[in-house]
């Protein structure tokens, strides 16, 4: 058995459908989580997510933001008013996870990625969402492949897993299920180009998400 880093193996997105055995739904209901019956937030919660996006153009005018600069601007603070630092979440953060490939490179022998999640949010031992971050220079796309192998690596496979990916100025969702056919969606772009703060929606589709698995039983 062999065992390769991710992030040398799944490069493409492309790659991570062949090595898991992932389709892209072409289903419009299936990922309606980051769109749907969103919940309401605060004006004392959208002047705290002004002054991260101000914080952020301010600090990116001056050039490209390194990953863990990004992570303290932008996505330590999202997380605290998406109320995953408090009970009944539990954040891990720099977590190891190792997943089997549907395809080996030898195709004889069985394959091991091992890669590290940034951040992992978790309630009843269920992976609410893979956070992956990355400096301001990395265009987001590809951090695609590399989402998705982590969410593969959940160990529930009865529940949907989902997953939020940024660079600081960028963000986007996805949900991967794993009941009959693996399939995975992906939702648009969030940016913090426009004049309006879409800040705003990325706090209510976290909260969403996180209201979502507190009802689970």
């Amino acid at each position: 058995m062999t065992q390769t880093a991710m992030t040398k193996r799944i490069t493409t997105i492309a790659e991570a459908e062949k090595q898991f055995n992932l389709v892209r739904t072409a289903d419009v209901n299936f990922f309606t989580e980051w769109r749907e019956n969103l919940v309401d937030i605060s004006d004392a919660e959208k002047a705290v997510l002004d002054r991260i996006k101000a914080r952020y153009r301010y600090h990116r005018a001056n050039g490209n933001l390194a990953e863990s600069l990004v992570n303290l601007l932008v996505l330590s603070p999202l997380l605290e008013l998406a109320g995953f630092y408090d009970p009944p979440y539990l954040m891990q953060g720099e977590v190891a996870v190792e997943v089997s490939t549907s395809i080996a490179e030898s195709e004889v022998s069985d394959e091991i990625l091992r890669g590290r999640i940034d951040f992992l949010v978790v309630s009843k031992e269920l992976w609410i969402a893979v956070l992956e971050s990355k400096g301001t220079e990395i265009n987001l796309d590809m951090a695609i492949p590399q989402t998705l192998a982590y969410m593969m690596a959940n160990p529930d496979a009865k529940k949907p897993v989902f997953a939020m990916a940024t660079n600081g100025g960028e963000f986007f969702f996805l949900k991967l299920n794993r009941q009959g056919t693996t399939q995975y969606d992906i939702s648009r772009v969030f940016s913090l180009l426009p004049l309006q703060n879409e800040l705003y929606e990325v706090l209510k589709i976290l909260k969403q998400l996180g209201k979502g698995i507190e009802n689970i039983d």
